[in-house]
């Protein structure tokens, strides 16, 4: 079968970013502006490509795997990343950023690095061997380390650029020799030919060869994900870089992460999900570690993107409790409702994560040093009362991450917790509770967020002298689309997709249906 069709969100997105460096050798600023608005196109192009084909029970053609799946992916990437550029809309007078971000003359240049990272994302869905893992990966990674250090003429952003770069290319080895020790030890390239291999021959096979790649593997994608032990550039990186490039690495990496993630465990499962104990029993503990140590670091934070940095670690962790229970549960129904589940938080992060950032943006930064735009909590004190839409917004963006009801974010930690708690299994159970433990704990920094927005300051008090510039919203319809967006999604698959069916089963069994 001609596997073509099912690829064209990534040739789409390719082509699109040739076409963008080519724009980038102009310096006209009628230029500059038509370079977002050819990102959107080739974005919203990907995301209808994506939906509107249908892989059935897996389209293959040699090192390609096109499944339903990875349509999904291909779906919320190209969805999630249109938010994006508008987070990066230019909107000076030169095209070269916004209030939050400064291209200087690489506005192209910016928002064709963005689509070689989606399609570095779409190309790890598709990926069914070593090397086109590997280069999807890298693909998705190399772009955004570029992104972080031109994304403002600060020497905060040179030296998160140069950490992330770094970090990235001692992952990247680890990745190649571990992937490198699993040819070694099973002679194929293919990840589905591997994981017949091993699931036939696993007495036969060198195992404590294929365990230690495994564990390379693991740690490097580990690295992607912001997991622990790996997590310590997080907080640097996300502060250091302008807002929207911190929205967009959020996401990206996360995504790549946890879907190369689902692949070699996979594989390590021998394609039946039958794994050395010792490698699932490494995920449990890494998942508690994760969340743990994500939340915590965030409640001592005072810088706000430092926290949705944390955060975003302790989110790695609960993507990581879904993957745990796949591994670990013994019923192939709660198997299926936990990756379900994974699939579902992607996306469900994905869409609530965005707002938070936006609404960064609208607001000024007091210092106005390195950043122009909000980013601490003096940044943000008193500004709900002055712009009330801006402190709704930032509630539910707030509310869903913490995992309330009538809010994705609530369905997205179900999804994650109840087929660990439904097994019986004595580790999962324990598992689930320590997810919600350390959802309880993130409340803390979650609910400080929207008690800065709303609380009552001298700049905030209707009768106080307003100092210049105090707490005056920006002015950007981009980023005010982005926001509504992102709120209109969080509330409407939180409060509307349930009633198509049951509080629970509906919304899962349309989970289902789209990852197949």
């Amino acid at each position: 079968m001609n596997v073509l069709p099912y690829m064209l969100p990534e040739i789409i997105l390719l082509v699109a970013a040739a076409v963008l460096f080519v724009m980038g050798t102009s310096s006209a600023p009628s230029i500059k502006r038509l370079t977002p608005i050819v990102a959107v196109i080739a974005l919203l192009a990907g995301l209808i490509s994506a939906i509107i084909a249908d892989a059935g029970t897996g389209v293959a053609k040699d090192s390609v795997l096109v499944t339903n799946f990875s349509l999904y992916i291909k779906t919320i990437s190209c969805g999630v990343a249109a938010l994006f550029v508008l987070l990066a809309w230019p909107t000076s007078k030169a095209s070269d950023g916004n209030e939050s971000i400064n291209f200087s003359t690489e506005t192209g240049e910016y928002f064709a690095l963005l689509l070689l990272a989606v399609a570095g994302m779409c190309m790890t869905a598709s990926a069914n061997s070593l090397p086109t893992l590997f280069l999807g990966i890298e693909l998705a990674s190399i772009p955004t380390y570029i992104m972080v250090t031109m994304s403002r003429p600060h020497e905060v952003a040179q030296e998160a650029g140069v950490k992330y770069f770094f970090l990235g290319a001692a992952s990247a080895a680890i990745m190649l020799m571990g992937m490198s020790f699993l040819f070694g030890v099973t002679g194929e390239m293919q990840l589905t030919t591997i994981a017949q291999k091993i699931g036939e021959h696993t007495a036969g096979l060198a195992a404590p060869l294929l365990l230690l790649a495994m564990v390379l593997i693991v740690i490097s994608f580990l690295f992607k994900l912001a997991a622990a032990p790996l997590h310590f550039y997080a907080g640097d990186v996300y502060q250091g870089a302008a807002t929207p490039v911190t929205a967009a690495i959020s996401f990206i990496p996360k995504v790549t992460g946890t879907v190369a993630l689902l692949k070699i465990i996979y594989v390590a499962g021998g394609g039946a999900w039958a794994f050395d104990p010792k490698l699932a029993k490494l995920i449990w503990i890494i998942a508690i570690v994760t969340m743990t140590v994500g939340n915590i670091l965030g409640l001592l934070q005072y810088n706000v993107k430092r926290v949705l940095a944390y955060s975003s670690i302790a989110h790695s962790g609960y993507l990581l409790v879904g993957i745990a229970t796949a591994m670990l549960v013994t019923n192939g129904d709660y198997r299926t409702q936990a990756l379900a589940g994974v699939a579902f938080y992607l996306l469900a992060y994905g869409i609530m994560n965005t707002a938070a950032f936006g609404v960064l943006m609208l607001l000024p930064s007091k210092l106005r040093a390195p950043a122009t735009t909000a980013e601490t909590y003096d940044d943000i004190a008193g500004a709900g009362r002055k712009h009330p839409a801006l402190g709704l917004a930032m509630a539910v963006s707030c509310f869903s991450l913490i995992g309330m009801p009538a809010t994705v974010g609530f369905f997205g930690k179900l999804y994650i917790v109840k087929p660990a708690i439904q097994s019986g299994q004595s580790l999962l159970i324990w598992l689930a509770v320590a997810t919600m433990i350390n959802a309880t704990i993130s409340a803390a920094y979650y609910l400080k967020i929207v008690a800065m927005m709303w609380s009552k300051t001298a700049d905030s008090d209707d009768h106080a002298e307003q100092p210049a510039g105090a707490i005056a919203c920006i002015r950007s319809l981009p980023v005010l689309t982005a926001v509504a967006v992102s709120v209109i999604g969080t509330l409407a698959i939180g409060i509307i997709l349930p009633l198509t069916g049951g509080l629970y089963d509906g919304t899962l069994d349309v989970v289902k249906l789209l990852v197949g």
